[in-house]
């Protein structure tokens, strides 16, 4: 060391053990590296993972709100509808909501918002924004039950917009579908004849629209053609509806409304039917029917 501080000589010497010996230092110093490069590449994961997580609830959240934004936006659409629809209407009208849906597929029926406290009566004709839906056949103080015009019990008079051809449309049981009764077989009927209320029965008011011929089967063997069509009305998707009061009947507007919205808890008598389930779709009917008698 005395010589080394005393003189230049070792000099290069030294230089040269460097050189040889870095590499020694970099292999040794490899594993805390190593260590720390490790610990930066897990605390990076971590955090991306953490941050994937955020990402991934806030991409819930929007869509979520997103999904409540589109309901709320068909909502409105069908509402619009539904006024567009009322307003084309002479007799006077009440705006009514889905409860329920008759699970039974023997039957088509909906239980509704509407009952006897707003004047609502057993054989009303009910509407949404694209025709007719059926008819009230049970009132209750704040509910009422609606046979739907698919129903196999269920039977309406109607005629031809195109030739004024009269006929009764009856349910099948099948959704979806009613047949025309009673159509002589050389009739003047075609599919897309588009059919209306005729008024005959003095129930439903004339020219609202039922539904749209879609198959005439002639030359069966019998002496009426087989004519079946489809609903104009969306029955197994309108949440509402119109009920049309008859000439010297007047909706009640008297009360709360907001008892309208929901059934009271205290009503023992007006509590949904247990039988009755929220509307999701229209029970599938059996493929065997039974016969249909009018219903007037």
């Amino acid at each position: 060391m005395t010589v080394d501080a005393q003189s230049q000589w070792l000099k290069p010497l030294r230089s040269s053990a460097g050189l040889v010996l870095t590499p020694l230092y970099w292999v040794g110093d490899l594993p805390g590296r190593s260590l720390d490069r490790l610990s930066q590449m897990i605390a990076s994961r971590t955090d991306i993972l953490a941050e994937n997580e955020k990402l991934r609830a806030d991409i819930l959240l929007m869509q979520r709100r997103l999904q409540k934004l589109a309901a709320l936006t068909e909502q409105n659409v069908r509402l619009r509808e539904l006024l567009n629809s009322s307003a084309l209407l002479e007799e006077q009208v009440v705006v009514a909501e889905l409860l329920g849906v008759d699970p039974n597929p023997q039957t088509h029926k909906l239980l509704i918002n509407k009952g006897s406290t707003r004047g609502v009566y057993q054989g009303q004709p009910v509407l949404d924004a694209r025709g007719v839906m059926g008819q009230v056949v049970e009132v209750m103080p704040y509910s009422a039950r609606v046979l739907l015009m698919t129903d196999s019990t269920h039977s309406l008079p109607v005629q031809v917009t195109r030739n004024g051809l009269r006929a009764i449309a009856s349910g099948t049981g099948h959704p979806g579908i009613f047949e025309l009764r009673h159509v002589a077989d050389n009739a003047d009927i075609k599919e897309g004849d588009l059919l209306v209320t005729s008024g005959m029965a003095q129930r439903f008011p004339a020219g609202y629209p039922v539904g749209v011929v879609t198959n005439v089967q002639r030359g069966t063997g019998q002496p009426f053609a087989v004519v079946q069509a489809t609903p104009a009305a969306a029955l197994d998707r309108s949440r509402h509806f119109l009920l049309v009061f008859a000439e010297g009947r007047e909706p009640e507007f008297e009360h709360d409304l907001e008892m309208d919205m929901t059934l009271p808890e205290d009503m023992g008598e007006e509590a949904p039917d247990p039988e009755l389930v929220p509307h999701e779709s229209l029970p599938q009917a059996p493929e065997q029917t039974r016969p249909a008698g009018e219903n007037t």
